[in-house]
Formats: structure tokens, C-alpha cells, sequence
């Protein structure tokens, strides 16, 4: 599945869907007591959504892989979404998820806009700034996007890296018209030779081809994918592969990853190259 439609990149001009997409927990009085729940609403354009529930808080805050999951499709109407689960009634709106039954309301899930505990984080003493906000020139083939922006344009940068920690801020564009690797496609690759996967992957499952995959390597332990236009954080401690004098590769390559500041690879073996660029070697390689 892929594009549909236009990519918007500034909030203001994203519209309508836009304002009720987003992130919601709170408490629901429940038969077994009060329980916390999490909402992610999904735009899917002119008016169409998908909200998936889970139980116990949101990816990252609460929920977890295996924990309980509910998926339901509804349409916005006079600028709020209604939806009918099993269980309850559905009201989204004036920055809420209603949960009611019998036209009671048994508790809201409010709107939350989260932030990476690292987004904004202060380079290190000694650390190589690759990109400041003011010029592209340590990336080959960089360009400034709005003056301030870094441009997904296939740039690598000049420098070239062994073991290393990165950080890195992204933002993916908001096109509700467009599906799966239609989204915001793009990636963070390590050493040119391990694709970090970047995708608007908010909603979905968390797949290995989706936001925090590792491409044909691993999924990521939990999607922590937020909304597009939202930046998110990637903060990777990358330990090359390491090769004998015959050049012979004796250690596979490892790397811890967070995702918004939670950890969705700890120390995960890299097993072989992923494709789009360069093939694994003992040499440093670029940021790509």
C-alpha cells in the first residue's frame, strides 16, 4: 500500500482530522474496578478513522506487547468521532475519549501530547555536532529544509563512524490519505549498513519494515511511534561488527536503541547488513 494523497507539514494547515488524531489515557470505571486505559485515534482520511484501545495505559506507559488490544474503524461527524464497542460507547472530542454505557459516563481518556525525555538533549562534551539547525555542510548531498531542517534527501554524512552513540530528531509529514510504507517512508542508517526503519507508524503494530524495526532483523519490543508531525528521538549505542586481518567478520554488529526515550532494542545482535546501501565491512562508514 502507498501514497494517496498530499503530505502536510505544518499543523496549521493540516485540518480538521488532524485536531482529533492523536494520544489519549485516562480512567474508566469498569465492572472489576477503575482501570487505566490508553487511546491512539488514526486518521485515514475524509473523515475516517481507526481508534485502537489498550488496556492498562499506552505503548511505552503501561501497555505492553501481549496485553490487551481492542481495534475499531469509525467517521467523525460536526467534528467529533463516535464508536461502539462491545462494551461502551465512544464520544472523541473537545480533547477527549468518552467512555459511555447507557448514556453514562464512566470515565475519559484525555488528551496527551508526549515528549522524548532526550528530544532537545545537549551534546556531550567532545562529541561531533553532524547537524546544528544553521547548515548541512558535514553531510554530502544535505540540504536545509525551511531554513532549519535537515531534508530526508538521500544525504550521507562525511564523517565517517565505528562504535558510536547518536542522537537524532525526526519528524515524519501527516498524510491521512496515504497507507503503510506510504507514510513518511524513510530510514536512520548505521554505519550505511543497518537501516534503523523511519516510517509514521503511529497505530500499527510495530513491525520489523515499520518505525524502530530494524529492517529483515528485528521489530522493535514496543511501537513507540507518536503521531506525525510530533518529533520524536532516536538515541542509538552502536558497536561495529568486527573483522580478522583475512577480513573475515568474527563479531556481528550490536546496538541498544531507544525510541522516545524508551528502549525498544537492548543490545540486539545484528546478524548481517540490511539492504539500501552499503554491504558490511571492517571499515568506518557514514551516517546515512
Amino acid at each position: 500500500m502507498g501514497a494517496g494523497g498530499e503530505a502536510f507539514t505544518d499543523p496549521a494547515k493540516a485540518g480538521p482530522d488532524f485536531v482529533l488524531q492523536g494520544e489519549y489515557q485516562g480512567s474508566v470505571e469498569t465492572p472489576d474496578g477503575v482501570k487505566t486505559y490508553g487511546g491512539q485515534v488514526i486518521a485515514l482520511g475524509d473523515g475516517k478513522f481507526r481508534i485502537v484501545g489498550f488496556e492498562g495505559g499506552l505503548p511505552g506507559d503501561g501497555w505492553s506487547r501481549g496485553d490487551g488490544q481492542t481495534v475499531i474503524d469509525a467517521k467523525s461527524e460536526n467534528g467529533q468521532i463516535t464508536a461502539k464497542t462491545e462494551r461502551a460507547d465512544l464520544v472523541v472530542g473537545n480533547g477527549k475519549i468518552a467512555v459511555l454505557v447507557d448514556g453514562r459516563e464512566l470515565g475519559a481518556l484525555k488528551k496527551v501530547e508526549h515528549k522524548s525525555d532526550t528530544l532537545g538533549k545537549k551534546p556531550p562534551k567532545g562529541a561531533a555536532v553532524l547537524f546544528d539547525g544553521t547548515s548541512a555542510d558535514q553531510f554530502q548531498d544535505g540540504k536545509l529544509v525551511d531554513g532549519k531542517w535537515l531534508g530526508a534527501t538521500n544525504c550521507f554524512s562525511k564523517k565517517k563512524l565505528g562504535d558510536h552513540q547518536l542522537h537524532i530528531e525526526f519528524r515524519t509529514p501527516f498524510m491521512p490519505k496515504s497507507s503503510g510504507q506510504g507514510r513518511g517512508n524513510s530510514g536512520v542508517y548505521m554505519q550505511s549498513r543497518y537501516e534503523l526503519q523511519v516510517l509514521d507508524s503511529f497505530g500499527l503494530e510495530g513491525k520489523n519494515n515499520e518505525c524502530g524495526g530494524i529492517y529483515s532483523i528485528s521489530e522493535p519490543n514496543v511501537n513507540m511511534c507518536l503521531p506525525p508531525l510530533a518529533w520524536q528521538t532516536y538515541d542509538i549505542d552502536f558497536t561495529a561488527a568486527k573483522y580478522d586481518a583475512d577480513g573475515k567478520k568474527t563479531t556481528n554488529a550490536r546496538a541498544t536503541i531507544k525510541h522516545n526515550g524508551v528502549v525498544i532494542h537492548d543490545d540486539l545482535e545484528l546478524t548481517h547488513g540490511t539492504p539500501g546501501r552499503h554491504g558490511e565491512g571492517p571499515e568506518p562508514d557514514s551516517l546515512f
